[in-house]
């Protein structure tokens, strides 16, 4: 096979010098596979399968889990510190847990590198994280659609609940928790970037995302709050 691009998701030890991976590559999206000998002291593969670094991968095998043969770096990895690790942690969590292995990928594949870079810059974190958060549930046919659950058009005047099994909206009372059908078409508009919408789209994605993540918490999600709260702390 010829060489895939492709960037380390996760890595987990296996046996006494190999690697469980996870990689996303962009013609065959998730795949699994055993690096083996990875581990080994002195081994040029264990500098090079880092995390957010352009790789170009080889495999074989064809069941559900590869053996990788060749691992080349393309250019040095993107620089992550703080904050903008654990974003990048979280993306490469919230691709493992969601992406089934093997389902071609390629818009999301170029989102991603797109994400990484966004992720060393402060100002434009959030915003990645929800452009690669939507590519996926799109990816996935999983976003939002806008509409109610009867199929009807949102109301601007009404309020409305999201339900992620129908993944569509349902009416609730006018004092009751939920958003408004104004702000709500906005999203549907496509513009999750608009001025005063991140909370909207943050909530938004992350009720879509739930069913793909399952029970278990993210971890990196654990990580940004207790972040969180650690910078409260000290103001």
């Amino acid at each position: 096979m010829q060489p895939q691009p492709a960037y380390l998701l996760h890595k987990r030890a296996y046996r006494e010098t190999s690697a469980l991976v996870d990689v996303l590559t962009l013609e065959h999206g998730h795949i699994r596979a055993v690096a083996q000998g990875v581990q080994r002291a002195g081994s040029k593969s264990r500098a090079k399968l880092q995390p957010f670094a352009p790789l170009h991968l080889t495999w074989i095998g064809e069941g559900d889990l590869k053996r990788l043969r060749m691992m080349e770096t393309t250019q040095s990895a993107v620089l992550l510190a703080g904050e903008g690790l654990l974003c990048g942690l979280y993306a490469n969590e919230l691709l493992t847990r969601s992406l089934p292995v093997g389902l071609p990928v390629g818009e999301l594949f170029a989102i991603y590198a797109w994400t990484l870079e966004r992720l060393t810059r402060p100002a434009e974190r959030a915003t990645a994280l929800r452009r690669l958060e939507i590519t996926l549930l799109e990816t996935l046919d999983a976003e939002p659609v806008f509409a109610d659950i009867d199929e009807r058009a949102l109301d601007p005047a009404t309020r409305y609940t999201y339900s992620p099994s129908s993944r569509r909206f349902s009416p609730v009372a006018a004092d009751a928790p939920g958003w408004d059908g104004r702000t709500l078409k906005l999203l549907a508009r496509g513009d999750w970037d608009a001025p005063g919408l991140a909370g909207l789209s943050k909530a938004l994605t992350r009720a879509a995302l739930a069913p793909l993540l399952g029970p278990q918490p993210l971890r990196s999600r654990e990580l940004m709050q207790r972040l969180s709260q650690r910078r409260r702390g000290l103001s």
